[in-house]
């Protein structure tokens, strides 16, 4: 019997979602969005037969759901995620996984409690070029990862003034939290050691600029609220010696949108890199997956060819979701990775705020 699985949010995210859940073999019964224009549209939109506005009237009307997704405002994803797997149901959540890690750890606990299985949206380690690289990795050709340096940076890429992405109390922060997947990228091909301790800097310049607005995201709201970063830079310490850096922004004097993890192996050392032409537009992109290494005593770079993913992952992350459910994959992410991730991203922001070394 396929998995029957419902879909709280009517936001773009949705469509991926549905695509790789259908594609795993899973079946939808059911959107919910706050919203019923929203809700309506996008069950339209995506083919999906029932319509709620609440949350608990769908779990109470739908016993026979196996699992939900969650793509709403980041506030939200703790409580819903707490509230379906009190109710016996698988839950895939979108990034971040929570505000805090402190909320992680409470989501973590429920999954546990109700022996359901607890997922996130980390769809760039579904990319092609991850799993390619972590093929590599996982054979020993790398070795050790001694370093990595994390990269998602933008140079007009705020989404929207006001909205809740620009409002902390919403959002959590600005794109340290929202645009993460390449510390966790790094963290995944690093063994996702242990953190020691974290030294970060956010800065808010431009941030109520309205020319570094991204070609992507929400209206702004007039009276809205912006009080987040505009970017963020820090370095990671781990208990195993490990180190990683990072540097993450909406709004920053770069060339170009880049997204990327490279890192220095005592084998190897690799990169995985997308470049946009135009922030935020998947259609400017040129992706590339390397390794660096030393052959006949001389440097060799091998470029890794795999398949194009306009999606970057995005459908092969839900279809994993569906096969972990299932028992025919091995989850590509864990709340245990999850929780060390938020504590990392907290301790950035405390850091930020008061000029020290946070421990981890």
């Amino acid at each position: 019997m396929s998995i029957k699985i419902a879909i709280i949010g009517a936001g773009g995210m949705a469509a991926y979602h549905a695509t790789g859940f259908r594609q795993a073999g899973a079946e939808i019964l059911a959107l919910a969005d706050v919203n019923p224009a929203a809700a309506e549209k996008a069950a339209t939109k995506h083919g999906i037969g029932r319509v709620f506005t609440d949350v608990a009237e769908m779990l109470r009307t739908l016993p026979e759901l196996d699992a939900v997704s969650i793509i709403v405002p980041n506030k939200f994803h703790a409580p819903l995620s707490i509230q379906a797997l009190k109710a016996g149901k698988h839950v895939f959540c979108e990034k971040p996984p929570a505000l805090s890690a402190r909320e992680m750890a409470q989501m973590k606990a429920a999954a546990e409690k109700a022996k359901r299985t607890l997922m996130f949206n980390f769809n760039n380690r579904a990319r092609p070029e991850s799993y390619a690289m972590m093929d590599y990795i996982a054979k020993g050709a790398v070795g050790r990862i001694n370093s990595c340096q994390a990269k998602w940076i933008r140079r007009t890429g705020i989404p929207g003034f006001g909205g809740w992405f620009t409002t902390k109390a919403l959002s959590g922060g600005g794109p340290l939290i929202d645009l993460l997947h390449m510390v966790d990228l790094g963290l995944f091909f690093m063994g996702y050691p242990e953190p020691a301790h974290v030294l970060a800097r956010t800065f808010t310049d431009h941030i109520g600029d309205k020319t570094f607005k991204g070609p992507w995201g929400i209206p702004d709201v007039a009276k809205g609220v912006t009080d987040v970063e505009a970017a963020a830079h820090g370095f990671v310490t781990f208990q195993t010696g490990q180190s990683m850096s990072f540097q993450i922004s909406w709004a920053e004097m770069n060339k170009r949108e880049e997204v990327s993890v490279t890192f220095q192996g005592a084998k190897a050392g690799g990169l995985v890199q997308r470049l946009f032409g135009t922030d935020g537009l998947d259609n400017t992109a040129l992706d590339a997956c390397e390794l660096y290494t030393q052959e006949n005593g001389r440097p060799v770079n091998r470029s890794i060819v795999v398949p194009p993913d306009e999606t970057m992952g995005r459908v092969r992350s839900a279809m994993n979701f569906v096969r972990t459910v299932e028992g025919a994959e091995a989850p590509l992410n864990t709340p245990d990775q999850a929780l060390s991730l938020m504590k990392i991203i907290d301790g950035a922001y405390k850091s930020a705020a008061t000029g020290r070394p946070v421990a981890l």
